[in-house]
């Protein structure tokens, strides 16, 4: 992705068996990217001692509503959660 901040993003829908690093409550949701971290080694490859290919990391911005809909107290406020771009795709 590149140019990415800013850049709208939904969080894939996948439930891949195994260690992965994207919690369950962002999968599905869309967010707003804030920054780009850097590359890091895959940690789900790392996580069963492969060789971890590197992946651009993320930091992804999303509202309350969007993550707890009627439920969310107060529904502007924002979570950012760090997530490795294999998990993202363009909203």
């Amino acid at each position: 992705m590149t140019d990415a901040v800013m850049q709208k993003v939904r969080i894939k829908s996948m439930f891949p068996p195994g260690h992965v690093r994207a919690p369950y409550y962002i999968r599905g949701k869309l967010g707003e990217i804030e920054r780009e971290i850097g590359l890091f080694g895959n940690p789900e490859q790392l996580a069963y001692g492969l060789k971890a290919e590197d992946k651009t990391l993320y930091r992804v911005r999303f509202t309350m509503a969007e993550l707890w809909g009627a439920e969310a107290e107060t529904p502007t406020d924002t979570v950012d959660v760090e997530v490795y771009a294999h998990w993202l795709e363009e909203a």
